[in-house]
């Protein structure tokens, strides 16, 4: 009989991404080096929102003061939400080394600042009410006890502090994934042993290994599902969808139809919510 494999923890994630880097094995420069950094942020935007940056991830003026970003990653937000608002201090903050050394690099590149914490979390070690606002983009499904993680980032916001939270949506494609699974034979990206993503009947796994054949947790959540994670600790002020991974398919499709499909058939789904009042 086979032995049931246990199911990965924190040091499984955090060995995982600090060895394969967001980006890494798919850029064609070398890593951390500041044509990366550009490369990284044009097929971001370009992906994840079809060319067009959605505005309405960025924080109120009101919630300006304090601002986390919460699993950086290799820094995009972090800088991106510094050169698109006026942010007073800026906080940068992932499970691993390797995106806090490339979170400095990149901020060294365009002249900016941010404080950084290695930080689980699951367990954030800031205190209560630290900050004003909580930017955390595709983090939250890749760690074991995703609840414990929205606990933790309403614990750390401030009285009426808001946040922009995205995780993986089961969209009609992931739900329907018996009568979609041939589609996915068209889906390949390169490198982090990606190039047959959809060599699986398993819905579920394709969410895990489309950031790493080796990556241990990739979860994804209907839109109650969402909403019920949250609720206990937010009032949900928004609910809106992006990203359809248009450079995973064989050939490169016209701007108009990946607008299209980034609104009709996203795999993110976001939340802007408001911390509740005790």
């Amino acid at each position: 009989m086979a032995l049931k494999s246990k199911p990965a923890n924190i040091d499984d994630v955090y060995n995982f991404w600090e060895n394969n880097p967001l980006f890494v094995g798919e850029s064609s420069s070398d890593i951390g080096s500041f044509d990366y950094f550009k490369e990284h942020r044009k097929v971001y935007i370009a992906d994840c929102y079809a060319g067009n940056f959605d505005d309405r991830m960025l924080p109120n003026i009101e919630n300006r003061e304090k601002v986390l970003d919460l699993g950086c990653g290799p820094g995009f937000w972090t800088i991106e939400l510094q050169k698109r608002c006026s942010i007073e201090a800026m906080f940068s903050a992932d499970l691993t080394q390797q995106a806090i050394d490339l979170t400095k690099k990149r901020l060294e590149y365009y002249n900016l600042k941010a404080e950084t914490f290695k930080e689980n979390a699951e367990d954030l070690s800031f205190s209560d009410c630290s900050f004003s606002h909580v930017n955390c983009q595709g983090v939250i499904h890749h760690t074991p006890d995703t609840q414990q993680a929205i606990s933790e980032i309403a614990r750390v916001l401030q009285p009426n502090g808001r946040a922009c939270l995205s995780v993986y949506y089961q969209n009609i494609i992931l739900r329907n994934w018996g009568v979609f699974g041939l589609l996915g034979r068209l889906v390949s990206l390169k490198g982090r042993g990606r190039e047959n993503l959809a060599d699986t009947s398993d819905a579920s796994d394709i969410v895990r290994c489309y950031d790493g054949s080796d990556n241990p947790i990739g979860k994804a959540y209907t839109k109650q599902q969402f909403i019920d994670m949250l609720s206990p600790h937010f009032e949900i002020e928004e609910i809106y969808y992006h990203f359809f991974p248009a450079r995973a398919l064989p050939v490169r499709i016209p701007k108009f139809l990946h607008r299209f499909l980034d609104q009709r058939l996203p795999f993110m789904i976001y939340a802007n919510v408001r911390k509740k009042q005790c």
